[in-house]
């Protein structure tokens, strides 16, 4: 099965070093690499204003990353932002060809 062009943003908690962000924008280029995808870009933005407030918090750091991967990849993907303590929204999208 060919792999498939995705994008990833997921927001991570405002108290966060840079160090912190790192680390966890790693741990999930390695999920999509260990799975067969790879990573063309994952770029930390400034932190912003949420839309409303989720869980007491009122700003986050955002992350885009684009990749292609494996559907598996997504699952799993999927799977660790959703138990992550540090991810406070992710959404992972199909681009279009």
């Amino acid at each position: 099965m060919a792999n498939k062009n995705y994008e990833a943003i997921y927001i991570v908690r405002p108290d966060l070093k840079d160090g912190d962000i790192q680390k966890i924008t790693d741990r999930f280029k390695k999920v999509v690499e260990d799975k067969g995808g790879e990573v063309a870009k994952a770029e930390k933005w400034e932190k912003r204003k949420l839309a409303y407030e989720i869980a007491g918090l009122k700003e986050g750091n955002y992350i885009l990353m684009d990749f292609t991967a494996p559907g598996d990849a997504i699952a799993e993907l999927n799977r660790l932002m959703r138990i992550s303590d540090d991810v406070v929204r992710h959404l992972v999208t199909l681009k279009e060809a």
